[in-house]
């Protein structure tokens, strides 16, 4: 099929190109494109989301598995006594928030296809190493290192997926990243309570056993997504022709929207750094992942000394009850930093620094649940609560601003205000931000 602008049903002129409007003609309005682009969206969610899904569950597994196994022995057999275990695992996100800004800026020049897997492969290596640890000193090692490259993922994988998808599909996708993150917490302890049964096999212990499978698991999945990510649409093997017409229109699109996808800049940045926004959603992201991963790595700890539950117990309790009563707490926050934010470089940016933030809840949660708490931990469970006040405090705040800045645009519009092409950002009066 012949694809050019002069044959197409769907050319605009290059002016509309910068209007909502515009967009929403040419994605919403024609039955044809609409047939066509729903087409290309199941091709995408078969062969790019699963996989980035798939990898989201694996570096969840592999970086709170170490409550799993401090359950099973490995405390005992390397020495994690007085607040050792806390330090392990605020350890782990040193590297993590230092990571991602600059992985968020940077991803994009080492292409995803070649950065995603080659991360994944790196920090699977790093959990089959964790199984052969002896000591205090090696652990800390290992999950600096493993921090050092999970830090990757998460920025590169939104970034991906946003080069993919229109800002008005990424929530759905990215929101079945965050399933993917509750499903690995759902059921890590039920892969740890099988795991357990290797106890003594091989003359390894069961905690040892639990890296090494897990490990395994992520190189063998990560070295596929060579051949399973594409490097772009023009060369994705599951486009055809036609597909690959609808792609570089939408991506045409999105980048007048957007302001351009190039390199980003030390302005981007900037702007980012400057944008209240960015600091009021990541720290409602801070205190939110506080809780969620203070409960991911301590739950085992928790159910085995404060409730007194056996050791098979403790694992597969950590699966919750009944999912239709779970809720998503967290996926949404980045998704509406990332759908409210531009040019491309910005998000990136915002993206970065959200996630930094992010995991600054990371190291807190690692301090948290202190093992003197024990067996209430009063002190853990009443900043858990408190966390979650400021953040919904945040989200209220946030509201309030995206709803003042939207009647600043419509005044900026009814007064026929001019601004320059190349300032463009989501302060732009025709850029609307979603509520």
């Amino acid at each position: 099929m012949t694809s050019g602008r002069e044959t197409s049903s769907f050319d605009l002129k290059d002016d509309a190109l910068h209007t909502e409007e515009a967009m929403g003609v040419v994605l919403h309005e024609d039955p044809q494109w609409k047939k066509r682009e729903r087409r290309v969206l199941r091709k995408l969610d078969i062969f790019i989301g699963p996989y980035l899904a798939v990898l989201m569950i694996l570096s969840h597994l592999d970086r709170s598995n170490i409550g799993f196994a401090t359950t099973q022995g490995m405390a005992v057999d390397i020495g994690l006594y007085g607040n050792r275990l806390n330090i392990a695992v605020s350890i782990f996100y040193v590297f993590y928030v230092l990571v991602e800004i600059p992985a968020a800026m940077l991803v994009k020049r080492l292409r995803f296809d070649l950065a995603i897997p080659g991360v994944a492969v790196a920090w699977g290596v790093i959990c089959l190493c964790n199984g052969f640890v002896n000591n205090f000193a090696g652990l800390v090692v290992c999950r600096l290192l493993l921090g050092f490259f999970e830090g990757v993922l998460f920025p590169a994988n939104i970034l991906m997926m946003a080069n993919w998808y229109t800002r008005e599909e990424l929530g759905k996708r990215l929101g079945f990243l965050f399933v993917a993150l509750a499903l690995a917490s759902a059921f890590g302890g039920l892969i740890a309570f099988g795991i357990l049964y290797m106890d003594g096999v091989s003359g390894l212990r069961g905690w040892r056993w639990l890296y090494i499978i897990e490990g395994i698991i992520t190189v063998v999945i990560a070295f596929a997504g060579f051949w399973i990510l594409p490097k772009d649409y023009n060369t994705a093997y599951f486009l055809n022709d036609d597909d690959r017409a609808v792609m570089r229109r939408r991506a045409e699109l999105t980048e007048q929207y957007n302001g351009g996808q190039g390199h980003y800049t030390r302005k981007d940045f900037n702007m980012a750094v400057m944008d209240i926004k960015t600091w009021i959603h990541g720290i409602a992201q801070m205190c939110i992942m506080t809780v969620m991963l203070g409960f991911a790595v301590f739950l085992p700890v928790i159910l085995r000394t404060g409730f007194q539950y056996s050791l098979k117990e403790a694992q597969y309790l950590t699966a919750p009850d009944k999912f239709r009563n779970r809720f998503c707490c967290s996926g949404g926050n980045i998704v509406w930093t990332s759908s409210n934010s531009a040019p491309d470089g910005k998000r990136a940016a915002t993206v970065g620094i959200l996630l930094a933030l992010t995991n600054i809840g990371g190291i807190i949660s690692g301090q948290i649940y202190r093992t003197a708490d024990a067996p209430y931990f009063t002190f853990g469970h009443s900043w858990c609560l408190g966390s979650l006040a400021v953040a919904l405090a945040g989200y209220v705040i946030m509201h309030v601003i995206y709803a003042r800045r939207e009647t600043w645009k419509d005044q900026m519009i009814a007064e026929g205000r001019d601004f320059p092409p190349e300032d463009f950002s989501d302060r732009y009066p025709s850029y609307r931000y979603q509520r």
